[in-house]
C-alpha cells in the first residue's frame, strides 16, 4: 500500500471552507469485512452523495481517533499527512469493530442569509431561519462554529457483536448488527445528542448499491430518537444528521453566533458484490 503525504496546511484550508461545511463527513473503509489481525484501511471524506475529497491524518485537527471493539478501545495513530488517514491493525479476536473520529472546532463565515438558509433547508433545520432573525443577528457576515463526529462499523471475522454509544456529543447508534443480524425488515438506529435521544431529528440516508448507483432519502426519528432505515443486501450506507444550537455569547464582534454538530455512520449490508 502506497501512502500519499500531503501538505497539512492545504488540507486544513479544505476542512475550513464553507463548501466543506455544507457537505457530509464520513469514514469510508476499503473493506467493511476483514479477517482478524488484518489491516483496517479507511479514508476520511467530505463531500456529497458518497463522492468526496480524501482528508489526511492531522492529529491536531482531531479530538478522537479510536478503534473500538468488545475487548478494547485503542487510539489508531498514524503519520502526519497520511492518506488514507486510517491504517490500523484489526482486533486479534473476531467481532464487530467501530471506527470513531471526532474533529476539533472549525468556523465558516456566511456571506449572506441565502447561503445560511440553503444549508438549513438541506438538513431539515428551517426553524433556525426564524430564530436567527428573532435573535436580531446580522443577515450577512456572521460566523458558525462546527464539529464533526463520524463512526463506521467494520466486521472482523464473523463480525458478531453490537454497536453501542461511545459518548460522542452527536452520535448515531445502530440498533442491530448489519453483518450478523436479520435486518431484512430494516435497520433500527438511535440518534443521540449529549447522550440523550433526539426526537424528530431528520436523518439523511445515502445508499450505494452494487452497481454504484446512489440514492438519498430522509427519515425522522420518533419520540425515543429511533427510526427504522430500509436497507438492501449488497449496499453501502451513509447516515447523516446535524444538530444546530446558538453559540454561547462571548462579547467579541467576530465570535460565532451558531454552533452545529454533525454525526455520521457508515456500514455495509453484505450481499453478492465486493465489500
Amino acid at each position: 500500500m502506497i501512502k500519499i503525504r500531503v501538505i497539512p496546511v492545504a488540507v486544513l484550508v479544505l476542512m475550513g471552507t464553507a463548501d466543506a461545511q455544507a457537505h457530509e463527513f464520513w469514514i469510508s473503509p476499503q473493506s467493511y469485512m476483514v479477517d482478524a489481525a488484518a489491516r483496517i484501511i479507511a479514508d476520511i471524506r467530505v463531500g456529497q452523495n458518497f463522492v468526496g475529497n480524501d482528508l489526511a491524518y492531522l492529529p491536531f485537527a482531531l479530538t478522537r481517533f479510536d478503534l473500538v471493539s468488545a475487548r478494547e478501545t485503542r487510539a489508531m495513530g498514524g503519520r502526519l499527512g497520511d492518506i488514507p488517514a486510517i491504517d490500523t491493525e484489526a482486533p486479534a479476536a473476531a467481532g464487530l469493530a467501530t471506527i470513531a473520529v471526532a474533529t476539533t472546532g472549525t468556523t465558516v463565515e456566511y456571506k449572506d442569509m441565502e447561503m445560511f438558509a440553503t444549508f438549513l433547508q438541506s438538513k431539515g433545520l428551517e426553524e433556525f431561519i426564524d430564530q436567527h432573525r428573532a435573535r436580531g443577528l446580522p443577515e450577512a457576515g456572521f460566523i458558525e462554529f462546527y464539529r464533526r463526529f463520524a463512526k463506521s462499523l467494520v466486521a472482523v471475522g464473523d463480525g458478531a457483536g453490537e454497536d453501542s454509544p461511545l459518548g460522542l456529543e452527536a452520535e448515531i447508534v445502530a440498533g442491530a448488527n448489519p453483518y450478523a443480524d436479520d435486518i431484512s425488515g430494516g435497520l433500527e438506529v438511535e440518534v443521540l445528542y449529549q447522550d440523550a435521544p433526539r426526537a424528530g431529528a431528520e436523518l439523511h440516508v445515502f445508499a450505494r448499491d452494487e452497481a454504484g448507483e446512489v440514492t438519498h432519502t430522509t427519515v425522522l426519528t420518533d419520540a425515543d430518537g429511533r427510526v427504522s432505515v430500509p436497507v438492501a443486501a449488497g449496499s453501502e450506507y451513509l447516515l447523516d444528521t446535524v444538530v444546530m444550537r446558538p453559540a454561547p455569547p462571548s462579547g467579541e464582534a467576530d465570535a460565532p453566533v451558531w454552533q452545529s454538530l454533525w454525526a455520521s455512520l457508515t456500514f455495509m449490508v453484505p450481499g453478492t458484490g465486493p465489500n
